[in-house]
């Protein structure tokens, strides 16, 4: 087989192997550390061309979920979950974080009308902004908050996981 079949053949094989997805890791207690969230959030920057010059793109926009407490069924933040901001906080405000720009992602799980939850993700999300901002200095236009609603749960099997009750960080590329 010449080279040029070899390598064909070696495409083929790849594209025709089974993915496995794996669930987005979340992070919680001790996990959430500053040096954790920036490796999670700092963008990989990929070149897609040869020439030097050519144009980079990273390869996603890096996300990081966070186990993030609330009040059952509210937007009152733990202390619990406010010391893990405090965290976040100071990795956000780092030199290799200060640059970038956050879609902070309200995540509720499945149990109760998807209305309810949709409307306790938003709330979740901004009061997660908020908290940043008023306590860590973090600038305003440097969070944008988005409710999810119980659409993305990281744990389908058990739709009441906590897991499912999470902010994800998605650094926002431009």
């Amino acid at each position: 087989m010449q080279a040029g079949g070899l390598m064909i053949a070696f495409v083929l094989a790849v594209l025709s192997m089974p993915s496995v997805a794996q669930a987005p890791k979340v992070l919680g207690g001790n996990e959430i550390t500053e040096a954790a969230l920036i490796e999670a959030l700092v963008p990989r920057v990929l070149t897609r061309s040869i020439r030097p010059g050519g144009p980079a793109t990273a390869e996603k926009p890096p996300t990081q979920g966070l186990m993030i407490v609330f009040a059952t069924n509210s937007t009152e933040l733990t202390s619990d979950g406010k010391q893990k901001l405090d965290v976040v906080g100071r990795a956000l405000n780092t030199d290799k974080l200060v640059a970038f720009t956050f879609q902070v992602e309200g995540h509720a799980d499945a149990r109760g009308p998807s209305d309810w939850n949709q409307r306790l993700s938003e709330g979740r999300a901004e009061a997660v902004r908020r908290y940043l901002v008023q306590n860590q200095n973090v600038t305003p236009d440097r969070l944008k908050p988005i409710g999810k609603g119980d659409r993305e749960p990281v744990n389908t099997e058990n739709p009441a996981a906590p897991e499912n009750r999470r902010v994800t960080f998605v650094t926002i590329l431009q």
